[in-house]
């Protein structure tokens, strides 16, 4: 089986990455195109995959096709791999808003994937929720599955409403959490702490709660009322979140991400 990875960004590159150092895939199986110089130079020092600039070098030799560009560039893009692509591959999409029904009339080919994954999948800590064409047989998603885990979790989801939907939690939701970092990180700057002691201040905490959390049956409500205790400090904090809506906001913001994907996908 070999792969091809178009698009070598952040996430193009953490696939190919991951994927070149799988069980599922030997060397040299996976493949990776892109059409900067500079990048196409830097990729080719990189010795566990073939580095492409053309389409037609790679494009007829993959079995599963992993498309990792900007949205806006799709249209370019499928009107030169339709003549290249045969019925037998399989296209995983990694694009925000651009559905399947699309894919497979601008490809002219049934075997789709549409995924969305996140920026954690960089450091193998990613979540990617991900939905298939009928056309793809069980066996042919088994492997797609497998390879979409190699920078971490997948979740097959039951309609592309929810794809748009994991974009404005898990897709979107790493920016959330270092705005909500940032935020604490000049709270710790402004009672005096360093820039170092803030950073391990504010990280740690995250970390430890996140693994709390992943360790035990209770909700994050439960835990809030493990830390506070009435007339403390952390009610207090609590108290002024709620008093100024930030429950709110953060569903507000969560979906503004969400309709924009379905915006995109007009």
């Amino acid at each position: 089986m070999k792969v091809l990875v178009i698009g070598a960004g952040n996430m193009g590159l953490t696939y190919a990455e991951a994927m070149s150092k799988s069980k599922q895939l030997k060397k040299r199986n996976v493949m990776i195109l892109d059409n900067s110089p500079e990048k196409i130079l830097s990729l080719k020092k990189i010795s566990h995959f073939d580095v492409f600039e053309n389409l037609e070098d790679c494009l007829p030799q993959a079995d599963l096709i992993f498309v990792a560009v900007k949205p806006y560039h799709s249209d370019d893009l499928f009107a030169k791999m339709r003549p290249l692509i045969n019925k037998g591959q399989i296209v995983i999409s990694i694009m925000a808003g651009v559905t399947i029904q699309t894919m497979q009339e601008s490809l002219g080919i049934e075997k789709v994937v549409r995924a969305m994954p996140n920026l954690p999948a960089q450091v193998g800590k990613g979540v990617t929720s991900f939905i298939p064409s009928k056309q793809v047989s069980r066996i042919e998603l088994l492997t797609v599955e497998d390879l979409l885990d190699t920078t971490g979790k997948s979740i097959q989801v039951s309609s592309e409403n929810y794809i748009d939907a994991s974009t404005g939690i898990s897709g979107s939701g790493p920016a959330y959490v270092f705005y909500f970092m940032q935020s604490m990180m000049e709270a710790a700057l402004k009672m005096g702490f360093s820039a170092n002691d803030s950073k391990v201040l504010v990280s740690q905490t995250f970390d430890g709660a996140v693994e709390l959390f992943n360790q035990s049956d209770l909700s994050p409500t439960s835990w809030m009322n493990k830390v506070a205790s009435k007339g403390g400090t952390t009610r207090a904090a609590l108290d002024s979140m709620e008093d100024n809506n930030v429950n709110e906001l953060i569903k507000e913001a969560a979906y503004a991400a969400f309709d924009r994907a379905v915006e995109l996908g007009k």
